[in-house]
């Protein structure tokens, strides 16, 4: 039985959503699952926008479930979708992939070294990889296997029998378009990823119109097996089609009754599904819900079909950060496996769940990543101690498990920007990682680096794959002998006074309070006085204090976190360096 009672949680934009899809869902369909839906098409690699495109719904349905009532969340792959371009930048793929253009997703061949057996199959894999490790659930299908199986046959059938129907709906939105405004490409990092490009939004094909009228199925040539087909005549009756194919000149003429080698438009496809599957609630792209966009168009065209359209959110466009030189024109758009590799899917869930879809925000590439790792423990703190906010512990809970448990989490979450300081100081080397990482809490000492992980490898990653060489940080080998002579008095006083502490400092708390308080000792105060107690110039003295250090350690004015860089560097090396 579904638990009755709704979320305590009224300010979450999730619970608000399963509220009106439970009481949808109850007044269509009462007793029967409630269906939610997405759609993405294979046709490259799916990106981050369109993971907006499953979240939404995944978190609803997640809602509804953790209720208790019955959900299926669909995704449909539209790989039964014509293959329309080569993508840029996509390895083992090159200009003899053109050939393919027009053929569905499911006929062309997978990129060279592939394991897999075409095109569509290929980039799925990697997209359903990646929902395994979010921690969703969904219900795959395939419109290659629908349409080639003759599942929407009477579907098809129906459409065509009310094309004259359907053409008029279609022909209140054909207007003239005015011409396009050339746009200037935008790198990633200033681009939004368009959410709706993975669900049939590309091709926005109303049919076939030639001398014989309009139609809205189109064949696969039955030679070339592209879709560049023109109907040419129909019998409602006997269901005798006949097609010409304008990129090889074939033609011929089938029972539509018996043919499986074709589809509806997608203007026509998208609401036969709904009508078909008994979709409740399914989001779309902002460029989907534009006048006489398919989600406008469709809410129209489904009651042809016996259904009614979907709840349907508006989602906003997904950004990017720190990923400048790899715009989408290169094929640099990154995915969700992109993402995990140097975050944890707790803070990838949390990212979207945050968010109302009609709100846009970035997923961090950049050093932004630290700060949102930061922002994260601070509401797992809060979310510990119960001081969190209602919304802010409901997109927490959500991010952290499903109605199926927790996600699996890292033992031991040390901060994010500590673990990738760690990583760039020891350049791959473990033993030097669990050493300065045991350092950080004397009293409590991590045994392995297990305990560190996932976080620590997301972190490694971070470094290995989106620091420039250029900003790595590299530890001298030996003392700046030119430096060291040229310091004035105060400033050997000052690496004298750090040096005399190191000992009874050994510790990440205790190296924090020694290179903050050596400015303030130096200054006349004691090394505990608390900014409101100390002049303004002593904020000058410690950034002069800490540059010096970092010239001295590795060269730059800048690096990592000075006592995280102290315990990499280890004591014996660092007062070999300061001059001892």
């Amino acid at each position: 039985m579904p638990i009755v009672a709704q979320s305590t949680e009224t300010t979450d934009w999730v619970s608000r959503f399963a509220d009106e899809v439970i009481e949808e869902s109850e007044r269509r369909a009462p007793g029967k699952p409630v269906v939610v839906a997405s759609g993405l098409s294979p046709s490259g690699p799916i990106h981050l926008g369109n993971l907006r495109e499953v979240m939404t719904p995944h978190l609803v349905a997640d809602e509804i479930r953790r209720r208790g009532y019955q959900v299926r969340h669909l995704i449909s792959w539209d790989d039964y979708d014509r293959y329309r371009k080569v993508p840029a930048g996509v390895p083992g793929v090159d200009e003899t992939w053109a050939e393919h253009i027009g053929k569905p997703l499911t006929s062309v061949p997978a990129p060279k070294g592939s394991p897999h057996p075409n095109w569509a199959e290929h980039f799925k894999a990697a997209m359903i990889e990646s929902l395994a490790e979010l921690g969703v659930e969904f219900d795959g299908i395939s419109q290659t296997e629908q349409y080639t199986s003759g599942v929407y046959r009477e579907q098809i059938l129906h459409a065509m029998k009310h094309r004259g129907d359907i053409d008029a709906i279609l022909a209140q939105y054909r207007t003239k378009k005015a011409p396009a405004k050339k746009q200037q490409q935008k790198p990633v990092d200033e681009a939004e990823l368009e959410a709706a490009e993975g669900s049939g939004a590309a091709a926005e094909d109303d049919g076939s119109s030639g001398s014989a009228g309009y139609f809205p199925y189109k064949p696969y040539c039955g030679n070339c097996e592209k879709d560049l087909t023109t109907v040419t005549s129909y019998d409602d009756d006997s269901t005798e089609l006949t097609y010409s194919c304008t990129a090889c000149g074939f033609s011929e003429t089938v029972r539509l009754n018996e043919f499986n080698r074709g589809k509806l438009v997608w203007k026509v496809d998208w609401p036969m599904r709904w009508a078909y599957e008994g979709v409740i609630f399914e989001p779309s792209g902002v460029d989907h819900s534009s006048p006489g966009s398919s989600f406008q168009v469709g809410g129209q065209i489904v009651g042809i079909f016996g259904g009614r359209q979907p709840i349907g959110p508006m989602y906003a466009f997904v950004g990017i950060s720190g990923m400048a030189k790899m715009s989408s024109s290169k094929g640099g758009v990154p995915t969700p496996a992109d993402a995990l590799k140097i975050m944890e899917p707790q803070l990838l869930r949390w990212l979207y769940a945050r968010r109302k879809p009609n709100q846009s925000f970035k997923v961090a590439f950049d050093q932004e990543i630290q700060r949102l790792y930061d922002e994260w423990d601070r509401l797992e703190a809060k979310v510990a101690d119960g001081t969190a906010l209602p919304a802010d512990a409901a997109a927490h809970s959500r991010a952290v498990r499903t109605a199926s448990g927790e996600l699996p989490r890292t033992p031991r979450p040390l901060p994010y920007r500590t673990l990738a300081s760690v990583a760039d100081i020891t350049a791959g080397h473990e033993d030097q990682a669990l050493r300065i990482l045991s350092d950080l809490d004397p009293a409590n000492p991590l045994t392995s680096l297990d305990e560190a992980r996932p976080r620590y490898d997301k972190a490694e990653a971070w470094i290995n794959t989106h620091v420039p060489a250029d900003q790595r940080t590299i530890v001298r080998d030996e003392p700046d002998t030119e430096l060291l002579k040229s310091l004035d008095e105060q400033a050997r006083e000052s690496l004298r006074l750090l040096l005399d502490g190191l000992a009874d400092n050994w510790s990440l708390d205790g190296l924090t309070h020694l290179v903050y308080g050596v400015p303030k000792v130096q200054a006349g105060f004691s090394a505990d006085a608390t900014p409101k107690e100390l002049p303004p110039e002593i904020k000058t003295a410690q950034r002069s204090f800490f540059a010096l250090l970092y010239r001295l350690l590795v060269s730059r004015d800048t690096g990592p976190r000075l006592p995280t860089l102290l315990l990499a560097v280890g004591q014996e090396r660092v007062r070999h360096l300061l001059g001892a």
